[in-house]
């Protein structure tokens, strides 16, 4: 990976993505377009109210996805994200209500350490054949703030009106 360039360079742990300061402020991600990308666009948000960037599928020829099957699909792109934030790899909405394609460990987590290329478990859950072609979008990305949990062992936990209520306790 490139590290300087016009993103200012790396900050003083050695990552070259640099997160602005405070909740809510645009994060700076470096991204690496690898050479079956280079022809697409980096991911990009939509509409100005949009939480996710569209990821898009770099293969070199349409990849057919049979209903039932899954696939991985590359993005032909690696990145940096800032310690203390994630890469969320959401399903894209369009496609989920369309063509019953959505992603089968939604959201995937991209971590802040992570330097391999982007890739999307495409799952079809739909009953006719979908046809994935190259550029087209595909999944989106959120990039979100991560607490780190300090796990404290106890004897007991404190009660609360809900206790062990889970899957459907309130309600359809």
């Amino acid at each position: 990976m490139s590290r300087g360039g016009s993103d200012g360079g790396a900050d003083a742990s050695g990552d070259n993505a640099v997160p602005a300061a405070g909740p809510g402020a645009d994060v700076r991600v470096a991204v690496e377009v690898l050479p079956a990308a280079q022809d697409l666009p980096l991911p990009t948000y939509m509409t100005p109210g949009a939480a996710g960037l569209d990821l898009r599928a770099a293969i070199d020829a349409p990849v057919r996805l049979e209903a039932g099957e899954r696939r991985l699909i590359p993005t032909g792109m690696r990145v940096a994200i800032p310690s203390g934030y994630e890469g969320q790899v959401r399903p894209r909405s369009g496609l989920a209500i369309r063509h019953g394609v959505t992603l089968l460990n939604a959201p995937g987590t991209i971590d802040s350490d992570y330097r391999g290329e982007v890739q999307v478990v495409l799952a079809n859950l739909g009953t006719e054949p979908f046809t994935i072609c190259r550029g087209e979008r595909i999944a989106q990305m959120v990039i979100a703030p991560v607490a780190r949990a300090q796990l404290v062992r106890v004897d007991a936990l404190t009660e609360t009106d809900r206790g062990a209520g889970g899957f459907g306790h309130t309600g359809a």
